[in-house]
């Protein structure tokens, strides 16, 4: 099977990340994504998180009706930080019986050479990029290494996880950024709430 692997902080998921998911899986090919929450991104800063169980939940609840989503908790028995190409060695040790793909967005792409053992990522593993706004690549104007990477013409959806943690402390409506199930359980838990 052809996977897709869409690994991020989820903090929290949100429908930009279910569209493109859905996009990748009926127009690009894959036959899943499997999400996987990462413990810490060595990108970013670990204070900046919600706990890791309350990302696991919401992703899980996000994903839970569709039967080409699946979630995949490898990173939680690698060592942190988490390297995608740890992720990527582990998976296909795992699951050798599989194809794996990495989708990152063009932002991502854009900082790719900062990445861990990048060029054995790109060598060995097929690529996805997504578009983000503010973050063109001009597929005539980079030089894309090779056949394992494609720019895909997913929706470029302009929504951030940043920007409804924001709405969220600050008290507003953030039911349609996310699925129902999602911001109910962050409203349950009081997640991203302000501290006053």
């Amino acid at each position: 099977m052809k996977i897709g692997i869409f690994s991020g902080s989820f903090n929290p998921i949100h429908i930009g990340h279910l569209i493109i998911a859905n996009y990748l899986c009926e127009f690009e090919g894959l036959d899943e994504i499997w999400f996987i929450v990462s413990p810490q991104n060595p990108l970013k800063s670990k204070d900046s998180l919600m706990n890791d169980i309350h990302r696991v939940v919401m992703v899980k609840e996000a994903i839970r009706e569709n039967r080409k989503f699946k979630f995949c908790d490898i990173e939680f028995s690698l060592p942190l930080p988490s390297y995608t190409i740890q992720t990527l060695k582990a998976l296909e040790e795992k699951y050798p019986q599989n194809e794996f793909y990495l989708i990152i967005g063009s932002d991502n792409w854009l900082i790719f050479d900062h990445w861990k053992d990048y060029k054995e990522i790109l060598k060995n593993y097929p690529v996805l990029i997504y578009p983000r706004f503010g973050y063109e690549i001009k597929t005539n104007r980079i030089n894309l290494p090779g056949k394992n990477v494609r720019v895909t013409k997913s929706p470029v959806i302009d929504i951030s996880s940043t920007f409804i943690r924001e709405g969220i402390s600050k008290g507003k409506n953030m039911n349609y950024y996310m699925p129902s199930n999602v911001y109910q359980y962050i409203l349950s838990k009081a997640l991203y709430q302000s501290k006053r």
